[in-house]
This record gives C-alpha cells, structure tokens and sequence, in this order.
C-alpha cells in the first residue's frame, strides 16, 4: 500500500519511519511514472514534448450529488456532463477535500488532507503559507502553461497566499469567498489587478455577468496554449452565492415557467448553464484537435444542500443528497461531514485513454488530485502530500503497469468537527465535547446507525488515527489586509457591509478618541470576516471580534490589550455585544486594569458581570492612570468558550 502523509510533531520513531518510507514510495512513483510517459498509450515523453497531456479540471461550486440528470434527478437537465461521463469514468466514492468551499480548495490544490493544509477555516480568503506547492506550481516547474478562472479561496489579494505566487500565469476571477457570492461585483481580479465590469454596482444589480467574462478567458487560454501543454484550472462559482443568471441565457428558458420558487428555478438554470459550458469546453478541445491528449475532470466542490426546502422536499427542491430512484439520502449538508457534506459529484474523460462507460467505486478524495496529475504528466510531486495517485484506476492496472493503491485511512476536520474514513468504516465526532459516532457505510449509507457501543476495537482505531493524522494549523499572512477586504465589500458594489436588524453604538461623551487606540496585544481573534480584535475599536458596529474557533476553539480567558497611545487617566468602560442575530462570545464577568506595559498590569481596577442585551453598557472605576488597558474576560453569557466585541469605548482624559 501506498501511503503518502504528513506525520506529527509528537512521535519522531513514527515521523522518520514514515518519512523514509515515503521517499521509497516517491522513488517508486516515480519510475512507475518515467514507464507510464514513455508508453505510446499515453502520448507523453520527455519533458520537452509537446504531446504531454493537457489537464483540464473543471469544479462547480456546490453542485451536489444527485444534481446530474443521468442520476435521475427529475428537475435538472445536464445533458453535455451526462455524454461526459458516458465516454469516461464516474466515480461513486468521490469525496471531497472538506465540506465548505476554502478548506477543500486547499487540499485540492496542495495534496493534502485538512489536518495539514494550511487553510482549514472557512473565512474566504485565509492564506496559504508563502512557498506551499500546488499543482500548478508543479506543472509549471515542468514547463506547463498554468491558468485559473473563477473562485480560488486560498488567499486574499494583499497576503502570501494568491495564486500568481502559488504557480498560476493568469488568474482571473475572485480571490475572496465573499466577493465570488456577487456575479455582478464592480470587478474581479486577475493577478492581483482588478478587471473593472461595466456598469455593475453589485448584489443582483449590473450589466455584466462575472462568469461569462471568466469562462471566455479560459477559453482563450485553451487556445492561446494550444501548441504547448497546459493546466486549464475552472473552479467556476454556479450554481452557488446569490442566483442569478441573466434572463436572456438560454438555460433560463428551460425553466423560466416552471410552477416552483424563483430562486429553485434561477438555481436549476445555473446548472444547466454550467452543463453547456462543459460542452464548450469540450467541443473547443475537439476543434483544436487536443481532445485526445487532455485528461477532463469534471466534479463538485463540496457536499450540496437542502436549498429551497419546503412541506413537499424537506431534503431541498432538487434533492441534491437524495437518490431520486431509491429515496437513500446522504445525511447532512455542506458544513457537516456526514456523506452530505462530502460525496460529490466526480467524473474524468480521456479519449483513447480512459475507456468509456465506466463507473467505479473506488474510494479517494481530493488531496489525491495533486499526485495524479504529477504521475499523469512526469511533474514532481512534494514529499510531503497525503494524497496517492489514482492513475491506474483511470487508465487501467494493465497499462498503468502496477496495481491501484488504496488509502489506509481518509482525514477531515472543519472546526470542531473530525472524521476519519477506513473502507466502510467511518468515525464522526460531530463537536467539541461530543460522543464519537461510528458507521458501517456498506450497510448504512445514510449514517442512521451510530454502532460505536458495538464496535470498540473498531472505533479505538478510526481515533488514534485522527490523533495521528492532526497537526496545528499554520495558516499564511497578510501584508495588507485593506485590498481583501476592499474585494469583500465588492459583493455590495463597495458600500459598507449591510447588517441584518436595528443596529446600536456607543455614546461617544466623554470616551479616549477611539482613532488614538490600538490593540497592543489579543490572546485569540479569528480569522473570518470580520472577527479581527482591530474590529473591537473601529467605530463601527457592524464588524466584531471575535476569538478564534477553528481549528481549535480557544477557551477562557481571553485578553484583550488596548494601546491608548500616551499615558492617561482611565475611569471605565463601555461595551457593545455584536450586532447580528448571534450571542455566541457576548461577554459575562470581566476583569479590567491599567498600566504602563502591555505585557505586565498590578491588579485589576474593576471587575463586572456584563448582560445579555444588544445596548451599549458600562462599568466605572477610581481614576487609574496608564497606557495600557487590559480587559480579561473570564466567561461569556451563553456559558461558552469564547468572547467576542462589537465596540469597545475607554472612559477618559
């Protein structure tokens, strides 16, 4: 078997034993490679050739699983995706690299499973780490042409993390999660410049729709490398963010006088408007005469979800998780990792290559991607990927010249959520601090059955796997958070972000100017939108602090340190819970001191026992003077691990 997987930090017997053992199997594939490239059934020789393969990789944002007519979805028509898989392979244990859209792009695109990946929050434009290897920055180094269109997910513009500096010639589309929601945004990006979009103003409100703009640039990308290979990456935004297609598509046609929702309707368009761009694509590698030397992947992003949910569909208008023939649902949506949150729609065609009508059920997932591609063109993958090459499933045992490998185990964790899959078996812990729950997917498919009371031995083993196969995160950085988050307004036509409800603030009378703070130090902020400690002193109530909760959740107590930028007389506080609909980390007791270090404080001015209300509130003290203040929080109102501040104001001279 073999294995290809980043060990811990904590057990180096087992990290040289696997480390060794990795470099074999790296030399192994290797050579496996240098045969398989050097055999006509490939068309791919040495390095300098131009009959390499060409890779094309097609992932639609969200499309679940049954949304593919030819798996008997009564709603959706998928015609051209359909003839795909008809002349290559469909994969039925496909699963997906996480089950929210920047987590799974991570471990598509490095090889590796999200406990090693170094973007495993879903806050839309977390980097990736400077350096990191991807499977453009493997083909390229190769000599391929490599070009992205439509969402990358790995790293805001402004951090370490953007494609162009991830291997990528071109990119063009959206860097940031909540930029991609908008098809008319005021622009969207290529290579960190923006591409201004007549006449958009975002949300729904515009002339110009995004996708068609980077669907037309991959195909002249298509063209443009016609003579020398190429990575043509389309990790395309329908049917997902807001539904929208204009009504002079014709997909909208199809559907416009259906009797059901709008939106189901919209939704439904997308789809089939992404089947006639499959088409396209394909047709263009036809009439440039590359058809035969260009491996098609087709899949979804992520597990899909119950949209539009009513009395009739409780499972969501189409039934993305739901057999239309044997009613058998995958439990769970996108976000969880049940089987709803990873199986995912996957189908690959290589004329002359793979033969046609074939469905597997071999069992892989994302991080298998990278050393596939590098086995299939003669590029090198890192030592360090968990992921195996499926190539010999894809072309054959016979021809490939080896067996196909299976996984020894697969790894996935979303915030507080683990799972960990061993052939049929499959251990969830669906939270922090709950009961781990084991399933039998041969006999079981809808995870109904929780029999780890049945099956210890079994269950002792998916954990001690998940233990191994964890390591803390070590996410990229930002050098200038401002683009990306210029790029998240972007979705509202850069007007300030819109809240949800009454929105309240705190009374300025008598407050330190809040434009001579700055945080000295946090103990823990998250990375999502929207949640850095910098939000807690902003002015304004529509951002928050809020501390860290994935991967791990960072519990009490918190500590924030404001910087007053001189040394002044302080007499209290006042804070603001965030605004939104939630309470989770709205402050309980608090503990409050000043001094004349960030670091070291005498004891405490205050203490107080904030309540559970969306208004400004106070604590007062003696007069103390410092330039630092320190607010510790000690619990929070909902008895949770975290804390979180809409405002933050200091009393004083």
């Amino acid at each position: 078997m073999y294995q290809f997987r980043v060990t811990t930090q904590t057990d180096c017997r087992r990290s040289f034993s696997r480390r060794l053992r990795r470099r074999i199997t790296a030399l192994v594939i290797s050579s496996v490679a240098l045969i398989i490239l050097q055999t006509p059934c490939t068309k791919a020789v040495s390095a300098e050739s131009t009959t390499r393969p060409n890779v094309v990789y097609i992932m639609a944002d969200e499309l679940g699983y049954f949304e593919l007519s030819c798996l008997g979805n009564p709603n959706l028509r998928t015609p051209r995706i359909d003839q795909m898989i008809s002349e290559g392979i469909r994969f039925t244990q496909a699963l997906a690299g996480s089950s929210v859209c920047a987590p799974t792009r991570c471990c598509l695109m490095s090889g590796k499973h999200s406990g090693h990946t170094s973007v495993r929050s879903n806050g839309g434009g977390t980097p990736m780490r400077a350096g990191e290897e991807t499977v453009a920055s493997i083909l390229k180094d190769a000599g391929y042409a490599t070009g992205g269109f439509g969402k990358w997910g790995c790293g805001g513009r402004g951090s370490t993390g953007v494609p162009e500096k991830h291997g990528f010639d071109v990119f063009l589309g959206y860097y940031d999660q909540v930029h991609a929601h908008s098809y008319y945004p005021p622009y969207i990006v290529r290579n960190s410049e923006e591409v201004p979009l007549k006449n958009n103003r975002g949300g729904s409100d515009g002339e110009t729709y995004s996708h068609y703009v980077i669907v037309d640039e991959a195909m002249d990308f298509i063209r443009e490398n016609k003579e020398k290979p190429f990575f043509c990456y389309m990790p395309i935004t329908p049917p997902h963010g807001i539904f929208d297609i204009p009504d002079s598509d014709p997909a909208w046609a199809i559907y416009k006088d259906r009797n059901w929702p709008e939106d189901a309707k919209r939704y439904a368009a997308m789809v089939t408007m992404v089947d006639r761009q499959v088409g396209e694509v394909l047709d263009l590698l036809k009439e440039l005469s590359l058809d035969e030397n260009t491996i098609v992947f087709f899949c979804g992003d992520n597990g899909g979800n119950d949209y539009f949910k009513d009395a009739e569909h409780p499972r969501g208008f189409h039934g993305a998780n739901v057999d239309p023939a044997s009613g058998v649902e995958f439990r769970g949506t996108k976000g969880t990792l049940y089987e709803g949150g990873l199986r995912i729609p996957m189908a690959v065609r290589w004329p002359g290559k793979i033969a046609p009508g074939r469905v597997s059920d071999l069992l892989w997932y994302f991080p298998d991607v990278l050393p596939t591609v590098a086995e299939l063109t003669g590029a090198k993958a890192p030592e360090d990927v968990d992921g195996m090459s499926i190539l010999p499933e894809l072309i054959g045992e016979k021809t490939a010249g080896r067996k196909q490998p299976t996984h020894e185990y697969l790894y996935w964790e979303i915030g507080t959520q683990i799972a960990v899959r061993k052939g049929d078996w499959k251990a969830i812990q669906p939270g922090a601090n709950r009961e781990w729950e084991l399933y039998d997917l041969s006999r079981d498919l809808s995870e109904k059955n929780n029999v780890a009371k049945d099956h210890p031995e079994t269950l002792a083993e998916l954990k001690r796997h998940a233990e191994a196969a964890h390591e803390p995160v070590e996410e990229g950085t930002f050098f200038n958070r401002e683009i990306h988050e210029r790029d998240r307004r972007a979705k509202f036509g850069n007007k300030p972000i819109p809240s949800k409800g009454a929105v309240n603030s705190i009374p300025t009378a008598g407050l330190i100017d809040r434009q001579a703070l700055k945080i000295a130090r946090v103990s823990s902020e998250s990375n999502a939108n929207q949640r850095r400690a910098v939000n807690a002193i902003d002015g304004d109530p529509h951002t928050h602090w809020h501390t860290s909760f994935s991967p791990q959740v960072d519990k009490h107590p918190h500590e924030l340190v404001i910087d007053l930028g001189s040394r002044r007389e302080v007499s209290g506080i006042r804070y603001l819970a965030r605004q939104d609909g939630g309470w989770n980390g709205a402050l309980a007791k608090c503990e409050f001191f000043v001094g004349d270090s960030p670091e070291d404080f005498d004891e405490s001015v205050a203490t107080t026992t904030f309540r559970k209300v969306k208004t400004s509130q106070e604590k007062s003290w003696k007069p103390a003077s410092g330039r630092y203040v320190l607010i510790r929080i000690l619990s929070e109102v909902n008895a949770g691990p975290w804390a979180s501040i809409s405002e933050l104001g200091i009393i004083g001279q």
